[in-house]
């Protein structure tokens, strides 16, 4: 806010945190992954493509490369052919190698815990780093995307567009045990409610904590109609299940995407996988 002092930004920003883990009590990772090797590869695969994406791609992929060894060894052609689908594929397979490689030759085919050394892997900058050590290896760190430069600017966190600036300055305000979930959050509300082009400004809950607010679409009614993916009119009921069962709420959201990507009504959808899941 305008003349706001340090303190009191410190204290709108940590108030700011505090209301959206409660809206999104179940915010995590949206990449699925078992192990820090596959976090690191979903990662890297993400770039310039969607979670959904990601997501749709890597269980066939980590069946075929389970681990550093594995994909190391990857023919390049049968590779690409994997991962065409996330975009940029010749590039993204090359590094995917290469790190693999180094991975195995330098640190005994486990996916190193230091930004220090995932740095220096082929095709990991610190972004990738921060989500790999915050998720996989519980090392705290804030994750630098469009959605979270994006936000951090418009709640005045700063005024940096470079994201290592960007990343000091957030990191100034909070608790470090605190900023790997700040990501989350940060991220889980740029992807529903304070979109780029129009944020929904009239359905935002820290709206009044924000200095942009204004910027986007401030009726209520028609703020609404611009929430996305379980925030979304007519998702009310995947929402009250992921409130309900913040611990499965990554599993019912990959459900309805499922559902969505397959035309499949999501009632059938459940019904079948709880089917396979009990061996009928």
């Amino acid at each position: 806010m305008e003349g706001e002092s340090p303190l009191a930004l410190k204290r709108r920003a940590r108030k700011i945190n505090r209301e959206l883990a409660e809206l999104y009590p179940y915010a995590h990772a949206e990449l699925d992954f078992r192990n820090p090797f596959e976090l690191l590869v979903a990662t890297v695969l993400s770039a310039q493509t969607t979670d959904v994406r990601v997501n749709a791609t890597t269980p066939a992929l980590f069946a075929r490369y389970p681990d550093a060894l594995a994909l190391s060894e990857a023919q390049p052609a049968e590779l690409e052919e994997m991962i065409h689908s996330t975009g940029f594929y010749r590039a993204k397979a090359a590094n995917l190698v290469a790190l693999a490689t180094r991975i195995v030759d330098e640190y005994d085919g486990d996916v190193p815990g230091t930004l220090a050394a995932l740095v220096t892997l082929p095709g990991v900058g610190r972004k990738t780093a921060n989500v790999v050590l915050g998720n996989a290896f519980g090392v705290p760190g804030i994750t630098i995307d469009t959605h979270f430069i994006r936000l951090a600017r418009r709640f005045g966190w700063t005024r940096s567009e470079d994201p290592v600036r960007i990343e000091a300055d957030v990191a100034a305000l909070f608790e470090r045990r605190d900023w790997t979930m700040v990501s989350h959050r940060v991220v889980f509300h740029g992807r529903r409610i304070c979109h780029a082009r129009n944020p929904a400004c009239g359905a935002c809950p820290v709206a009044h904590l924000c200095p942009a607010y204004g910027e986007g679409e401030v009726d209520p009614a028609k703020a609404a109609k611009l929430l996305k993916y379980e925030m979304a009119p007519g998702q009310e009921k995947l929402l009250a299940r992921m409130l309900a069962d913040t611990g499965r709420a990554a599993h019912f959201r990959q459900q309805s995407q499922r559902a969505a990507r397959t035309g499949v009504p999501l009632p059938e959808l459940v019904a079948r996988e709880a089917e396979v899941g009990s061996g009928a």
